[in-house]
């Protein structure tokens, strides 16, 4: 069987991975010069089931209104953005419940568990490398309020297999010792120790050169034009280096999956969001953090990678703007600052801006839609890598007619008011 996957980001090569080990003829194009230059260049960089809370809660109505007044609010809506997003936007708007909110988290639970333990098995059978760190992530808390809640609401999350502590600062500067300076202004943390961090864009180009090895063509420098169908079906991918024909196709493009569909006449409830990460070396002999962890209050992550820490934050509603902007870095720069004062080194930040594919709702999008011989792989928001490898499997699996080794309820278009 010939299969073609489109897009050569974490989420393309880990289905083309799996797609190649079940005996598939596999193609790969993407329109850089290599994987992960993208959204997979620098991420947060966790593999995160504890971070599997979806975007759409009873709290996002009003973060978003007030957003449109503070410039240097986490999660951001730009006015020009709202006339592309109104169908997005209202769909959003529908998930805002308690009840949705708590079953997209929990779908979106059910698949990081079964993708990070996968991810894992992977990398070890592989010898893959990629400065990953296994000691878990620790979700801080300053406000003792808002601590109060989340502690609350994990045992949810705990009933459904994920494994979560609730530390007092003192517990949290124990899991790491970086934090022991500060701990003053944390009121707690979450601790979720089947979490961990590293380099996704590491991992990825890693993992294309075992699939190349494996046989898998991966057509660089490809752009997508259009897809034409005949019928049920894709007939062929028109790119900028001439068309290329398959059996079965497989939209892994992330945010610019839409913009190839809506001509075919397929809705795809996915909107770009901006996100953007600061990169920072470790200073030595300072308290810097050892392992992945996020800000709560501030919504900035971090992670831990070598002799590196990155943070990342935003969410940006802005279309499909991707300039780095040097102001939007300034939570980031100021979460370090507190946390880890002497730890890091602001006289050489790396800086990077993509666009997340998010869905209203938050899980990703799997399965086919009207084309029977094309399977979406796409939508998977801030947390592409930690869904990546679990989606690849599942997808090439149903590519074969197999059992795809987890429920995907609320996983496809189907049922979903989006």
């Amino acid at each position: 069987m010939k299969v073609v996957v489109l897009g050569g980001g974490v989420v393309g090569v880990a289905a083309a991975w799996y797609l190649a080990e079940a005996g598939a003829e596999v193609t790969v194009v993407e329109r850089n010069a290599e994987a992960a230059s993208e959204c997979s260049f620098a991420p947060t960089g966790q593999l995160a089931p504890g971070h599997c809370a979806a975007w759409a809660s009873p709290r996002a109505p009003k973060i978003l209104l007030n957003s449109l007044l503070n410039p240097d609010a986490a999660l951001r809506l730009r006015p020009h953005a709202l006339p592309g997003m109104i169908r997005w936007g209202l769909a959003f708007l529908r998930e805002c419940t308690e009840e949705r909110f708590r079953r997209n988290s929990l779908i979106k639970l059910r698949l990081c568990l079964d993708s990070t333990s996968e991810t894992r098995a992977l990398r070890d059978r592989l010898g893959i490398s990629y400065s990953h760190n296994d000691r878990g992530a620790l979700f801080l808390h300053r406000d003792r309020a808002r601590y109060d809640k989340e502690a609350k609401d994990a045992d949810a999350l705990v009933a459904y297999g994920l494994k979560l502590e609730v530390l007092d600062a003192e517990g949290a500067a124990r899991i790491d010792p970086g934090l022991a300076p500060v701990k003053d202004k944390l009121a707690g943390a979450l601790y979720s120790p089947i979490d961990g961090s590293g380099d996704c864009s590491a991992f990825t180009r890693a993992l294309a050169g075992h699939a190349a090895a494996r046989g898998v063509t991966f057509r660089y420098g490809s752009a997508i034009e259009r897809i034409e169908e005949d019928g049920d079906r894709i007939a062929r991918v028109m790119t900028s280096s001439g068309a290329v024909e398959a059996d079965a196709f497989v939209l892994a493009l992330g945010a610019e999956s839409p913009r190839l569909m809506g001509p075919l006449g397929v809705y795809l409830p996915i909107y770009p969001v901006k996100g953007y990460s600061l990169t920072l070396p470790v200073r030595p002999g300072g308290a810097a953090p050892g392992m992945a962890m996020v800000d709560e209050h501030n919504l900035v992550g971090i992670a831990r990678l070598g002799d590196r820490v990155r943070f990342a934050g935003k969410a940006v509603f802005t279309g499909y703007d991707t300039r780095i902007i040097p102001e939007m870095f300034g939570g980031m720069r100021r979460v370090a600052r507190d946390l880890f004062p002497d730890g890091v080194d602001e006289s050489q930040p790396s800086y990077w801006a993509c666009l997340r594919p998010m869905t209203p709702d938050g899980p990703p999008i799997m399965g086919r839609a009207k084309h029977k011989n094309l399977w979406f792989n796409t939508g998977h928001g801030h947390v592409g890598w930690t869904l990546a490898c679990g989606a690849g499997r599942a997808t090439a699996a149903m590519i074969f007619g197999k059992d795809p080794g987890i429920d995907m309820d609320g996983l496809t278009l189907e049922g979903r008011e989006l």
